[in-house]
């Protein structure tokens, strides 16, 4: 096998880049994982790609594809970007380095795309998997029709066009990604002639991606990709549509087909840890086979918590409620010797035991499971009143004062039983009402989808998969509650906490590790790499690489490289000012001691010339702090708030424009990670406090309770760590290239000093962060301006 040099993109690698790579290469040999902290200008997309791919190519090896994961747009497209250099400079002979970039079924849908069809990103999931069965309904076995017959119908222009003034127009193509498809805008829909209204809507693309498919049906599903994979090199989302577009097929099903014949695939992280996104669509990458890239590598954790925790919506509740009385009802009425006025019946009787008979979920069991899910949803109703009379009494009077909130099903400190489960059996409802619940709603979601000749997504297997998922999971490691979430709805009464919440049933795993360790191990090895992993031992444990270094005997190597960029462009600083807790500062706009010597701090350093970026640890702190500098400096103050995309990106630009600018922001937020300040974007980042998150949450005891049992020191490892790598995330802003010229400041004397309390040990560049004084800060900063003058 040719060195690994001749894959590496570039002329000449880095001193950490060779020892990056050559680390992953061996460690992955042995079935093992190489943990990489690198700052920025590592280049660390490099040594994993150019690592993974080596093995991948040698023939020595069982690899056969690398995995990218990462949970930032911006990384995405870094990784992108290293491919195509590293397809650009491939030697003379050598096939390019397929790739294919996965995304939503929103981002590929060519009617989604163009708002046709009458599909927009909120019906589109449902609305694909209808039309996708309707298209197999009509050309399967027993179908009346052909895939390739409905393709040719569509392309025709003979479907959608019947008034003769749209017709002597000329025939109109859906056109996407700059290129126009074989069809009309319009969804076509088959008729085998038969009364009107009879008429059958379908996907032409599926159409004809199923006409491409393999006859027999045990061939390879690659056979209908449009295109050769193995010598187009990088295909990028907006590539495959253009492709599979032109030639009239599906580009969400293209993209299924070839991912498992492309040597790199970058996704995101709910592409390998998400139990539904692997069991539909990606399982067949997370094997040995595969050598995997974890980017990002310090949200992991958090993500996969979010991934492998539960939750079910009252509303999804009451969804589920009305779709099962909907398939009783015929039964019911039938006995009954009544019947449905309204048209409130979508099934007949004859259907529903037919279906249950095939199930064998019986009659019983569907009352007994309606019953279940309306008295909990009564018992929910009692819970969130009493509550609220407990704690803010008078709510009814307005609605609009109420505030998000957690309702705790037992003391997060002390693991037992959740109240839910306890009223549960007090009522009488055994264990198998919670376990047979989402086969029992896959049953009526059968039904109904039969009985109204449409496939949709019904809410009774939703909640029936959360119920069991309630009653199987454990209650030390993981912790339920009834969150309420602002919102409004005006069909609720006036007042009813309806009408301004909308509640759930969460169930949160606290340690995710075994998730994550568990899914690791299906891999083959490969890299998780961040800016910001310190303390390693930590992480390793927190991710379940530790369990497998010890019990399976696979190899972890961990490699830390520092900022290598001139260190007479940079002065960093850690300010020995009062901790910026809640019982030092007290509420936004109080004056004390704290928040002055924090307001003067921050002042002191947004004069700076240039942009500053200030982060604070909420958003409530940072609309003080810009308060506070609009009253103190002369430079244009933009705050940010928790808002849409849209918005921050608009207010990012806004923040690149014209003269330096203040930014400030909540640490928690989108703009300090993975935002490209590189250049004169950024002189100046200052950072107020440890952002820990808020520990009288009950969901956070719960995880801090979850981490002594796990690791023996909860505060560490659950809400000090992460913190210090939030902050570490939005210092690092300031200096991301060779000639970037900055300032970097942590306020809060945890960075400052040794003391119980003290985050420095888990600053990898503590020697880099001077301890000073508020009196000196002004003094270094003013000798750095001078500097730079010279």
């Amino acid at each position: 096998m040719t060195d690994w040099r001749a894959i590496f993109g570039h002329d000449e690698p880095y001193d950490e880049q060779v020892d990056g790579i050559e680390a992953a290469i061996g460690t992955a040999r042995d079935g093992g994982y190489t943990v990489i902290e690198g700052a920025c200008g590592t280049g660390k997309t490099m040594i994993a790609l150019t690592a993974g791919i080596h093995l991948v190519r040698d023939p020595d090896t069982d690899f056969k594809r690398v995995f990218v994961l990462t949970s930032v747009k911006q990384q995405l497209r870094q990784f992108e970007a290293d491919l195509e250099t590293i397809n650009a400079n491939l030697p003379d002979g050598w096939d390019p380095i397929s790739g294919l970039t996965l995304v939503g079924k929103a981002d590929v849908c060519p009617y989604n795309r163009e708002g046709a069809g009458g599909i927009d990103d909120g019906n589109v999931y449902d609305r694909c998997e209808t039309l996708r069965d309707r298209t197999r309904d009509l050309t399967g076995e027993g179908g009346v029709t052909t895939a390739g017959d409905l393709a040719a119908r569509a392309r025709s222009q003979q479907i959608g066009l019947a008034d003769s003034g749209r017709r002597g127009g000329g025939a109109r193509f859906l056109e996407t990604a700059g290129e126009p498809t074989p069809y009309p805008p319009e969804l076509p829909a088959y008729s085998d002639g038969g009364p009107a209204g009879s008429e059958v809507e379908y996907c032409p693309f599926y159409a004809r991606y199923l006409e491409d498919l393999p006859d027999d049906g045990d061939g390879d599903p690659a056979e209908a990709v449009p295109f050769d994979v193995t010598e187009t090199g990088l295909i990028t989302p907006d590539e495959l549509v253009a492709r599979s577009a032109r030639a009239g097929t599906c580009p969400h099903s293209v993209m299924g087909a070839a991912l498992g014949h492309v040597e790199v695939v970058i996704g995101n992280y709910y592409h390998a840890f998400d139990p539904q996104t692997t069991a539909a669509f990606t399982g067949a990458l997370c094997d040995e086979s595969t050598f995997v890239v974890c980017d990002e590598a310090h949200m992991l954790e958090p993500r996969v918590r979010d991934l492998v925790s539960e939750s079910v919506s009252d509303t999804t509740l009451r969804d589920a409620e009305t779709e099962l009385t909907r398939v009783i009802q015929p039964v019911q009425f039938e006995r009954e010797g009544r019947r449905a006025e309204g048209g409130s019946m979508t099934a007949d009787a004859d259907l529903v035991r037919a279906e249950l008979a095939d199930s064998e979920v019986s009659f019983d069991e569907l009352e007994q499971t309606r019953s279940f899910v309306t008295d909990l949803r009564t018992e929910l109703d009692r819970r969130v009143r009493a509550h609220l009379d407990r704690h803010q009494p008078g709510w009814k009077s307005d609605l609009t004062a109420l505030e998000d909130a957690e309702l705790p099903l037992r003391d997060p400190a002390v693991p037992s039983e959740d109240e839910l489960s306890e009223w549960a059996r007090r009522a009488g409802y055994s264990d198998a009402i919670w376990v047979r619940a989402e086969h029992v709603g896959a049953v009526v979601a059968r039904i109904l989808n039969e009985a109204e000749d449409e496939e949709r997504t019904r809410a009774a297997p939703a909640a029936g998969r959360v119920l069991g998922e309630w009653y199987r999971r454990g209650h030390v490691d993981h912790f339920r509650e009834i969150e309420l979430e602002r919102t409004w709805d005006d069909t609720e009464p006036a007042d009813a906490w309806r009408r301004a919440y909308n509640a759930r049933l969460a169930l949160h795993n606290c340690v995710p590790s075994d998730a994550i360790g568990s899914r690791l191990a299906a891999f083959g090895g490969g890299v998780l790499m961040s800016a910001t992993l310190e303390p390693v031992e930590a992480f390793a444990e927190v991710t379940g690489l530790g369990y497998l270094e010890r019990e399976e005997g696979r190899p972890v190597t961990e490699r830390r490289y520092g900022l290598h960029f001139p260190e007479e462009n940079r002065e960093s600083f850690a300010v020995a000012v009062p901790k910026f807790t809640y019982d030092n500062r007290g509420r936004p706009g109080e004056e004390n001691p704290t928040r002055l010597a924090y307001a003067d701090a921050i002042s002191r350093v947004a004069t700076l010339p240039g942009n500053v970026l200030v982060g604070m640890p909420s958003y409530g702190e940072a609309e003080w702090a810009a308060g506070i500098l609009e009253e103190r400096i002369d430079k244009p103050v933009l705050l940010d708030a928790s808002s849409g995309d849209a918005a921050t990106e608009s207010l990012k630009d806004d923040f690149f424009a014209g003269e330096g600018k203040v930014l400030v922001t909540s640490l928690r937020g989108t703009l300090t990670e993975g935002v490209d300040y590189s250049g004169d974007r950024l002189s100046a980042a200052v950072i107020c406090g440890v952002p820990i998150v808020n520990t009288a949450s009950p969901r956070t005891k719960a995880v801090r309770r979850a981490y002594d049992d796990e690791f023996g020191d909860g505060f560490t490892y659950a809400l000090t760590v992460p913190a210090v790598r939030k902050a570490r995330q939005a210092i690092g802003r300031v200096i991301r290239g060779p000639d970037d010229v900055g300032v970097r400041v942590l306020l809060d004397e945890r960075y400052a000093r040794d003391s119980w309390d003290s985050v420095r040990p888990y600053l990898p560049e503590d020697d880099e962060f001077q301890p000073v004084s508020p009196d000196m800060l002004e003094f270094g900063l003013e000798r750095f301006r001078a500097r730079l003058e010279l």
